[in-house]
């Protein structure tokens, strides 16, 4: 198992637990909270709500966007708390990727009945390392179109 397949199921396995304790429904804010929370006890280096500079034609924009979690450096959570997650979800967290060269995310919606339902696993397929596994199914590109 690769680095980034322990982390991403150090998680899943949180998320899955806070989901089975807190139920759907709350703000994305609360589930970010105990979910980094969650994480930083197992031993995981946790930024929440990480500014991100882009640079485009020369220019720089500092804090284009802000990544909910970036775990261990490596990978992004996006935490959604919608009805159902969209094309758009996903193009965005797979953008995030991009631009900060990072080979995965989780795009994790909490509002459903089981935890299962609202985990997408994003692969960036434009990234040269490739010290992860994924099959072509979990590709954002395969799934969404992206």
């Amino acid at each position: 198992m690769s680095e980034i397949d322990r982390i991403t199921a150090e998680i899943l396995d949180c998320s899955i637990r806070i989901h089975r304790e807190l139920g759907p429904g709350l703000l994305e804010s609360v589930y970010e909270t105990v979910l980094a929370a969650s994480l930083h006890r197992l031993g995981l280096k946790i930024d929440r709500q990480l500014p991100i500079d882009i640079e485009f034609d020369g220019m720089k924009f500092p804090a284009a966007f802000r990544a909910d979690l970036l775990v261990e450096n490596a990978v992004i959570v996006e935490i959604k708390s919608v009805e159902q997650l969209s094309r758009s979800h996903a193009k965005q967290l797979l953008t995030y990727l991009r631009l900060m060269r990072l080979p995965v995310g989780l795009l994790l919606n909490f509002s459903g009945a089981t935890m299962k339902e609202g985990v997408r696993r994003i692969v960036n397929a434009h990234v040269e390392d490739r010290n992860f596994s994924a099959s072509p199914r979990l590709r954002a590109k395969s799934e969404y179109g992206a």
